[in-house]
């Protein structure tokens, strides 16, 4: 079956609908495009920077005939929280308590090594840092350190009179990058900056995000069809962080069409 078919015949508990199962298509107007976002557990730092980026370019031009539908694995109060800490809409946001769908669709499960002794999420998270390592996850060390070294192709990602909180770090302006080297681009730590204010959300809420550690090394999609369920577009992740093909811009692929 192809992904359009996999999706089209999914009915999953939708976050605005208090978790009600609901086809992932439904209230989608006939002529419009569908973006899929298959995200990873909902406290991943993927699923929580590729929300980011949505919110932040939702509202150009390109994205206005373009229904967006999410799915994340949690449960409802997963999603409620993801979507509270994200602004990401409720109704837009579906779960799923496993990775069963993800594998439906073929995308990358993580790397698997199995240790003696460990319970399926001891052994998931054992498997995650090694990921984080960059075992079984190409990119992923690269793109940790583009996060505080900086990236002159990549948009400044922090305005400057934006208050910066929610970090360990005491409270400061987006401002302050530019003693980092300038603005109009991506300075060095701002992006590592998001990531660690993400991960203190996460931490801080780790149940809630979090029920079930088993899947965490599961990795996600992206696949863009048109109004007839033509697949335009399709990423498939590899590895941690490495939610999009273009991770300077993880949405170029729609801006650029």
């Amino acid at each position: 079956m192809n992904p359009y078919s996999i999706l089209y015949h999914t009915e999953l508990p939708r976050v605005s609908k208090n978790g009600n199962y609901q086809p992932l298509f439904q209230d989608i107007p006939p002529t419009a495009q569908k973006l899929v976002v298959m995200l990873t557990q909902l406290g991943d730092f993927d699923s929580l920077e590729y929300a980011w980026w949505i919110q932040r370019e939702r509202n150009r031009p390109e994205f206005q005939n373009i229904a967006i539908r999410a799915v994340g694995i949690g449960h409802l109060a997963s999603g409620q929280k993801f979507c509270d800490y994200t602004g990401f809409p409720p109704e837009e946001l579906f779960v799923t308590p496993n990775g069963e769908l993800h594998q439906k669709l073929g995308l990358y499960s993580g790397l698997s090594m199995q240790l003696p002794g460990l319970s399926s999420g001891q052994q998931a998270w054992v498997n995650l840092m090694l990921m984080c390592a960059g075992m079984g996850s190409p990119g992923t060390l690269g793109e940790v350190l583009r996060g505080y070294s900086g990236d002159r192709t990549a948009p400044q990602l922090i305005d400057n009179e934006e208050v910066i909180k929610g970090t360990p770090l005491p409270q400061f302006k987006g401002s302050f990058f530019k003693f980092a080297g300038g603005e109009g681009f991506q300075r060095p730590f701002e992006l590592a900056t998001l990531r660690l204010r993400n991960m203190t959300e996460v931490l801080s809420n780790w149940k809630t995000y979090v029920p079930n550690a088993a899947y965490l090394t599961q990795r996600g999609g992206t696949f863009w069809f048109d109004k007839h369920g033509e697949l335009i577009y399709e990423h498939r992740d590899q590895g941690v962080l490495g939610f999009a093909e273009n991770m300077n811009d993880p949405l170029s692929f729609i801006k650029e069409s």
